[in-house]
């Protein structure tokens, strides 16, 4: 799920080794191999993504429940009979994919109907730590499954992996119930005539923040590909299967504590864009040392700093997406649909970026993570610059679309701030 993956890091844990090469040929990939999650990461979620953002607008519980339910129904019933070959893998894989969807951006939707543009920020993280404490303990369960239990009852390790993951699914979808029957949404202040989704589309379409914000998420994502081969870089350590997947953990765990602190500060000073920029200058920064060297200590201490520097302002620019486009509503759905659809088609093309004659140094796929970092630290510079502008035309009383116009005189005290 490029970064955009709540439930994907969990099976992150397994070394390339033990998903997508083919037994007995080094250096080849099998057709079962990781592309199938990249290239179906990015297909279903465009495909689905931005229609199920239509349903967000008016929600449904009794609907929405069964919708969310039919991941672990998908998998279980279907996957006994399509998982035997490439084929059968592929179709359950986008079938999966095209279900799930509409979960994360719906998330980041509903988060910002229910919390003040103060509280956003450390919202959207907190929904989003869970995907990376999934991603430390995933290379804790994974080094479990493939010491001990990989050839058991006639299974590969990546195959327990994902029977054991669907273990969860019920209770999952128990919790999501009961949570959103505590607080089934109202309607919004503004009018039907501007609740239509395509009529939100057309607008999100329109402002140039959009398109900004796109470039901005879409490099984070593009340089997040690390995080689907991060066993596979550990493993250029020289150590054994087991131990590399030991060592991908601690990453996510000084991830989970940077990404929490960053979002809080940045909600309790309103700024944005350092927020955003800094983390991205140490993933450069830890991209570049890993591409230089793969010497032990410097290259885990890259390694150390690769995927914090990524989440760190991943999560704030997630949240600056509903700041920078708050109204209407409609126009807000679909843009966190729209932007999280194309950002996370860098899955596509992702799954090639380490193929096994580049290591152990990974040459090509650190430049071009560095490169999709200065991208975004471009994009967010832009970003920044159009909303002070924007901001200066509120302390003038002049008309901005989707702000709370001031009045004269009292804007810099009373109105609305685009954050930046």
């Amino acid at each position: 799920m490029g970064v955009d993956r709540p439930l994907g890091h969990r099976y992150d844990g397994l070394s390339e080794q033990h998903r997508g090469r083919t037994p007995g040929r080094p250096g080849t990939r099998s057709q079962a191999g990781p592309g199938i999650q990249s290239v179906s990461d990015g297909g279903e979620h465009l495909v689905r993504r931005l229609p199920a953002h239509a349903g967000a607008l008016e929600p449904a519980p009794q609907q929405d429940r069964e919708a969310r339910a039919v991941p672990a129904h998908l998998y279980g019933r279907l996957g006994r009979h399509l998982r035997r070959n490439y084929a059968g893998l592929l179709a359950i894989r986008f079938l999966l994919g095209f279900v799930e969807a509409a979960y994360f951006p719906g998330c980041l939707y509903y988060l910002s109907c229910r919390y003040t543009r103060e509280e956003l920020g450390l919202r959207t993280t907190v929904l989003y730590t869970g995907s990376l404490i999934s991603g430390a303990f995933s290379g804790l369960i994974s080094a479990g499954i493939k010491g001990n239990m990989d050839g058991a009852r006639g299974l590969a390790a990546w195959k327990w992996l994902f029977l054991l993951d669907l273990l969860t699914y019920e209770q999952e979808t128990a919790l999501a119930v009961w949570r959103l029957e505590e607080d089934i949404g109202e309607d919004d202040w503004t009018g039907s005539g501007e609740q239509t989704f395509l009529h939100g589309f057309k607008m999100a379409l329109e402002d140039i923040k959009t398109w900004i914000l796109l470039v901005l998420l879409f490099g984070i994502v593009a340089s997040s590909s690390i995080t689907n081969f991060f066993p596979t870089v550990a493993a250029t350590l020289g150590y054994s299967p087991v131990v590399s997947l030991l060592l991908t953990c601690p990453p996510y765990v000084l991830c989970v504590i940077t990404t929490c602190l960053n979002a809080w500060h940045a909600d309790r000073t309103g700024e944005r864009y350092l927020h955003i920029v800094l983390p991205l200058c140490v993933a450069m920064a830890a991209f570049i040392l890993g591409a230089a060297t793969h010497a032990v200590a410097p290259r885990y201490v890259s390694m150390m700093l690769m995927v914090p520097g990524i989440y760190t302002g991943y999560t704030t620019a997630l949240a600056w997406i509903s700041n920078s486009l708050p109204r209407p509503p409609a126009k807000r759905a679909a843009a966190l649909a729209f932007i999280n659809a194309v950002s996370n088609c860098s899955s596509i093309y992702a799954s090639y970026l380490y193929p096994a004659r580049d290591g152990p140094q990974y040459t090509a796929a650190f430049v071009h993570n560095c490169v999709a970092c200065f991208v975004a630290v471009c994009a967010a510079t832009v970003l920044r610059l159009v909303l002070v502008g924007l901001n200066r035309r509120l302390d003038r009383g002049e008309f901005v679309e989707g702000a709370i116009n001031a009045a004269p005189g009292t804007a810099a005290t009373h109105g609305f701030r685009f954050k930046v």
